[in-house]
């Protein structure tokens, strides 16, 4: 593809005059976390550019997704029911690898911050580059943690699982829609909480990794009361964490900017364009799931779940775009043309709905990698800095 020049010269005067500010009240955070990032940043040479730490972080977790995607394709591997029983089980050494690639993952995620304020590198790219790496990262987490409860016996069928999904991508959306409204990127107790509670708390996921390494998958196979499985109360758990706690805190956050004028005061109309692309993202998913002619969601949820992280991740990072350089949200992301095409075909022609599902794969890829590498080459020269590398002082 061509260069492209996807921020506006409104967006860019945007950045200049940005300023990073959040809230973050959390005792997980500020008595554990923080201390311990803290330490860690000091032995990482100054030479190193954040942005590398963040971007080798969000490669260790999509890692985790490709070597599940190799031993546990189609989410078999940890049921024993059929025809879960056909399928080898995950060999120990891969969650161990799991386990180190996500503590890995978190840690260079909570030094990238701190390193480029070590080195007098902090900006709006690094924040950027940051949360839209977020963006597809809330896909891969919790694409990586089904494998380790399987589609069969003690969990929950793809159908469920894809509903889960959204619970968390839109539970991310929405702490977005509320800086993009409030100004401020709040981090509360019930983020954490909710975090926690769903199973979601990166602590909690490292461990999830290395009893199942130690102890194998069975161990995760039990029922907390008669016909409520593990599977089915991580589940709950999630859908509790986020619409229980953090996303009733962005609309109560929201409305006290309005009540007290602290926020942009955006009219209603104006607040709500940032939620009609994912409302229809999401119709059109889910018109696609029961409209499947070969039960798609079955027969690859793996391909189609990747499908809406990546189209999702998109969304996600022209809202973070628009909410970093005080600009207008764009009304429809263009992907949601393809996707309604994709529904047509899959309607009218069952046949080809996985070379559809692949192709908009595909697309959504191409699109999404395209679009993050020319939004950081355009910030890179607007602010003459270099991404991957800090600028010789000396100069």
């Amino acid at each position: 593809m061509a260069a492209q020049k996807y921020l506006a010269p409104e967006q860019l005067l945007g950045f200049e005059n940005y300023k990073y500010s959040a809230i973050d009240t959390s005792p997980l955070s500020n008595y554990v976390m923080h201390p311990f990032w803290n330490a860690v940043v000091k032995i990482c040479p100054r030479w190193i550019a954040p942005n590398v730490l963040t971007f080798v972080g969000f490669l260790f977790t999509v890692a985790n997704f490709v070597l599940l995607a190799i031993f546990d394709y189609r989410y078999y591997a940890s049921s024993e029911g059929p025809p879960g029983d056909k399928y080898p089980n995950i060999p120990s050494w891969v969650w161990f690898m799991c386990a180190f690639n996500h503590f890995m993952a978190h840690t260079l995620d909570g030094i990238d911050g701190k390193q480029a304020r070590r080195t007098g590198t902090s900006g709006p790219l690094g924040e950027l580059f940051d949360h839209g790496l977020d963006s597809w990262t809330t896909f891969f987490i919790p694409a990586c943690i089904w494998s380790v409860f399987g589609r069969v016996d003690y969990s929950i069928m793809p159908l469920r699982f894809y509903f889960v999904l959204w619970n968390v991508i839109l539970c991310f959306y929405a702490s977005h829609w509320e800086k993009y409204l409030t100004k401020i990127l709040f981090l509360p107790w019930g983020y954490d909480l909710s975090q926690v509670v769903s199973l979601f708390a990166p602590q909690i996921i490292f461990v999830i990794y290395l009893v199942t390494g130690f102890c194998g998958q069975n161990v995760w196979k039990f029922e907390v009361l008669s016909g409520f499985s593990s599977g089915v109360m991580f589940e709950g758990m999630m859908y509790a964490g986020s619409l229980g706690t953090s996303v009733p805190m962005s609309f109560w956050n929201i409305y006290k900017s309005y009540r007290d004028k602290t926020g942009k005061m955006l009219g209603f109309w104006a607040a709500m364009r940032p939620l009609v692309t994912p409302l229809v993202f999401f119709g059109l998913g889910t018109a696609w799931v029961y409209q499947s002619g070969s039960d798609i969601i079955n027969r690859d949820p793996r391909m189609f779940v990747f499908m809406i992280g990546t189209i999702f991740a998109n969304i996600n990072c022209r809202l973070i775009v628009s909410q970093m350089s005080n600009t207008q949200c764009e009304v429809m992301n263009w992907l949601m043309f393809p996707l309604a095409f994709c529904l047509v075909i899959v309607v009218v022609f069952p046949s080809m709905e996985m070379v559809t599902l692949i192709a908009m794969s595909s697309v959504a890829t191409v699109a999404h990698i395209h679009y993050g590498v020319y939004v950081v080459r355009q910030m890179c020269e607007h602010f003459h800095i270099m991404c991957f590398t800090i600028k010789d002082r000396t100069d």
